[in-house]
């Protein structure tokens, strides 16, 4: 059974700084396609934030954090990474991260096959 689980999470001020990590227990990243992260704000949809291939490292990032966001991965430790910078009240959300087997940087969340459990981020102005 794979588990993905996100930590890195927390509060900060306006223009600070946070990086995110996802570790998998299971399986090693290596076996999927896509990683990618999400969030969900309180009362909106999920929304995609930046994606990366485990092969060849391509990246995508949504058009809000492009950037200000940097989507990396440690093979070593097995793990995704989000580093996030000049952070807004806006990337306030709870992130997810996912994994896909078969996808690519264009995928929606329906092609993702597992989800984390989410980390908290909190922007104050």
């Amino acid at each position: 059974q794979v588990q993905l689980e996100e930590s890195g999470g927390g509060s900060v001020q306006t223009g600070g700084s946070l990086r995110l990590s996802c570790a998998a227990s299971g399986r090693t990243f290596s076996s999927f396609d896509i990683l990618g992260w999400f969030r969900q704000a309180p009362g909106k949809e999920r929304e995609f934030v930046a994606a990366i291939t485990w092969s060849g490292g391509g990246r995508r990032y949504a058009v809000s954090v492009k950037g200000r966001f940097t989507i990396s991965r440690d093979n070593a430790k097995n793990a995704v990474l989000l580093q996030m910078n000049s952070l807004k009240p806006e990337d306030t959300a709870v992130y997810y991260c996912a994994a896909a087997r078969d996808g690519s940087l264009y995928s929606g969340s329906s092609t993702y096959d597992y989800w984390g459990q989410g980390t908290q981020v909190t922007v104050s102005s």
